[in-house]
């Protein structure tokens, strides 16, 4: 259960608005030259590969924190839960964190598949403002894991569903511009239910509900 909600908060957070209007821009620099579609698939393989190892990094950081934390789990949960919630709140727009903003940036040019996934570890760092309330909540979970490898694999997870689309968009980004324009335009919506998304995982996890939803599934 807590890798799908990982999954789903990376999928989110890729369709974010400061996350997909930029996708463009980063295949711009990805491509080049006559194997245009091959060379864009490469490089944007590795820029995934180079935010996944940063991510992996962080929930191993996670695990580990939350296994010596394992004696103190009921007050974990409620703290990590109540951010999770705070995140939601953020997303709904009815308060705004400081240290969540939109990332104006541009990318570098890529030149071969290292420097993409160079670039991809990079974009890690910057990419936190932006998706910081989902990323937040997935780095939450791993906490919660009480081990160091489980932690990792929830944000591998996170990094699948925030990957996956974004390679399968930068070979199809001509095809894809209608959902695009779609998701754009519904972006209040968007926003409106992934805010309460958040809010409904954080209180699962102040209660300990989610925990035992999970035991179940395991």
């Amino acid at each position: 259960m807590a890798y799908v909600i990982t999954f789903l908060e990376g999928l989110i957070s890729f369709v974010s608005p400061c996350m997909l209007p930029l996708l463009p821009v980063y295949v711009t620099y990805f491509a080049g030259g006559a194997d245009k579609r091959q060379r864009t698939f490469v490089r944007a393989l590795f820029f995934v590969l180079g935010f996944t190892a940063v991510f992996l990094l962080l929930g191993l950081f996670s695990g580990t924190v939350g296994r010596f934390l394992q004696e103190y789990a009921v007050v974990v949960n409620l703290v990590t839960g109540a951010l999770v919630v705070l995140f939601g709140v953020h997303y709904l727009g009815w308060i705004r964190l400081p240290f969540f903003k939109e990332n104006g940036g541009t990318a570098r040019q890529v030149t071969g598949v290292m420097s993409a996934m160079l670039f991809g570890m990079i974009y890690s760092v910057s990419l936190t403002p932006c998706v910081g309330a989902f990323l937040g909540s997935a780095l939450a979970l791993a906490s919660s894991s009480g081990t160091a490898w489980e932690g990792a694999l929830l944000l591998f997870t996170y990094s699948l569903g925030l990957g996956v689309p974004f390679v399968i968009s930068a070979v199809l980004l001509d095809r894809l511009q209608s959902v695009f324009r779609f998701i754009k335009m519904h972006y209040r919506v968007i926003n409106t239910v992934c805010g309460w998304f958040l809010i409904a995982v954080g209180v699962l996890m102040m209660t300990g509900l989610l925990h035992r939803v999970m035991t179940l599934f395991s």
